[in-house]
Protein backbone atom coordinates (compact mmCIF):
# COMPACT_ATOMS: atom_id res chain seq x y z
CA UNK A 1 0.00 0.00 0.00
CA UNK A 2 1.31 3.44 -0.94
CA UNK A 3 2.06 5.86 1.89
CA UNK A 4 -0.26 8.87 2.14
CA UNK A 5 1.66 12.10 2.66
CA UNK A 6 -0.03 14.78 4.72
CA UNK A 7 2.61 17.51 4.46
CA UNK A 8 4.98 18.80 1.84
CA UNK A 9 7.85 18.32 4.29
CA UNK A 10 7.07 14.60 4.51
CA UNK A 11 6.51 14.31 0.77
CA UNK A 12 9.69 16.02 -0.45
CA UNK A 13 12.15 13.20 0.46
CA UNK A 14 9.91 10.73 -1.41
CA UNK A 15 9.80 13.14 -4.35
CA UNK A 16 13.59 13.36 -4.45
CA UNK A 17 13.95 9.59 -4.33
CA UNK A 18 11.69 9.42 -7.38
CA UNK A 19 14.21 11.76 -9.05
CA UNK A 20 17.40 10.01 -7.99
CA UNK A 21 18.92 9.74 -11.47
CA UNK A 22 20.83 12.91 -12.42
CA UNK A 23 19.66 12.71 -16.04
CA UNK A 24 16.04 12.67 -14.92
CA UNK A 25 16.67 15.76 -12.82
CA UNK A 26 18.41 17.40 -15.79
CA UNK A 27 15.37 16.72 -17.97
CA UNK A 28 13.13 18.25 -15.30
CA UNK A 29 15.41 21.28 -15.14
CA UNK A 30 15.27 21.78 -18.91
CA UNK A 31 11.48 21.41 -18.97
CA UNK A 32 10.99 23.80 -16.06
CA UNK A 33 13.37 26.33 -17.60
CA UNK A 34 11.49 26.20 -20.89
CA UNK A 35 8.21 26.57 -19.01
CA UNK A 36 9.55 29.68 -17.27
CA UNK A 37 10.66 31.04 -20.63
CA UNK A 38 7.19 30.46 -22.03
CA UNK A 39 5.59 32.22 -19.07
CA UNK A 40 7.90 35.18 -19.64
CA UNK A 41 7.01 35.05 -23.32
CA UNK A 42 3.32 35.18 -22.45
CA UNK A 43 3.86 38.09 -20.07
CA UNK A 44 5.74 40.04 -22.71
CA UNK A 45 3.34 39.33 -25.59
CA UNK A 46 -0.01 38.59 -23.94
CA UNK A 47 -0.50 35.63 -26.28
CA UNK A 48 -2.27 32.93 -24.29
CA UNK A 49 -1.27 30.05 -26.57
CA UNK A 50 2.29 30.44 -25.25
CA UNK A 51 1.03 29.23 -21.85
CA UNK A 52 0.14 25.91 -23.47
CA UNK A 53 3.78 25.52 -24.44
CA UNK A 54 4.73 26.09 -20.80
CA UNK A 55 2.65 23.10 -19.72
CA UNK A 56 3.75 20.90 -22.60
CA UNK A 57 7.46 21.62 -22.17
CA UNK A 58 7.38 21.14 -18.42
CA UNK A 59 5.56 17.82 -18.49
CA UNK A 60 7.12 16.49 -21.71
CA UNK A 61 10.67 16.52 -20.37
CA UNK A 62 9.62 15.35 -16.89
CA UNK A 63 7.67 12.39 -18.21
CA UNK A 64 10.49 11.32 -20.50
CA UNK A 65 12.68 11.27 -17.39
CA UNK A 66 10.22 9.17 -15.45
CA UNK A 67 9.12 6.70 -18.10
CA UNK A 68 12.47 6.13 -19.82
CA UNK A 69 15.15 7.01 -17.24
CA UNK A 70 13.77 6.31 -13.76
CA UNK A 71 11.15 3.88 -15.08
CA UNK A 72 8.66 5.02 -12.45
CA UNK A 73 5.26 6.66 -12.36
CA UNK A 74 5.31 10.47 -11.99
CA UNK A 75 4.24 11.54 -8.51
CA UNK A 76 2.03 14.20 -10.06
CA UNK A 77 -0.57 11.51 -10.81
CA UNK A 78 -1.08 10.85 -7.10
CA UNK A 79 0.05 14.11 -5.48
CA UNK A 80 -0.47 16.89 -8.03
CA UNK A 81 -0.06 19.84 -5.66
CA UNK A 82 2.87 18.45 -3.65
CA UNK A 83 4.54 17.31 -6.85
CA UNK A 84 4.17 20.71 -8.53
CA UNK A 85 5.60 22.57 -5.53
CA UNK A 86 8.36 19.97 -5.03
CA UNK A 87 9.40 20.30 -8.65
CA UNK A 88 10.04 24.02 -8.15
CA UNK A 89 11.82 23.40 -4.85
CA UNK A 90 14.03 20.84 -6.61
CA UNK A 91 14.58 23.31 -9.47
CA UNK A 92 15.73 25.99 -7.04
CA UNK A 93 17.99 23.51 -5.20
CA UNK A 94 19.60 22.51 -8.51
CA UNK A 95 19.91 26.14 -9.62
CA UNK A 96 21.68 27.04 -6.37
CA UNK A 97 23.84 23.90 -6.23
CA UNK A 98 22.12 22.58 -3.08
CA UNK A 99 20.51 19.43 -4.47
CA UNK A 100 23.33 17.19 -3.20
CA UNK A 101 22.70 18.50 0.32
CA UNK A 102 19.09 17.32 0.07
CA UNK A 103 20.13 13.85 -1.07
CA UNK A 104 22.66 13.68 1.78
CA UNK A 105 19.83 14.46 4.24
CA UNK A 106 17.78 11.59 2.87
CA UNK A 107 20.73 9.23 3.09
CA UNK A 108 21.53 10.23 6.67
CA UNK A 109 17.89 9.82 7.74
CA UNK A 110 17.83 6.27 6.35
CA UNK A 111 21.18 5.29 7.85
Amino acid sequence: MEKKYKTLKDFFPFYLEEHSHPFNRALHFVGSSLALGCILGFLSTGKFYILAFALVSGYFFAWIGHFFVEKNRPATFTYPFYSFVSDWVMYFKMLTGRIDVEFAKIKSNKG
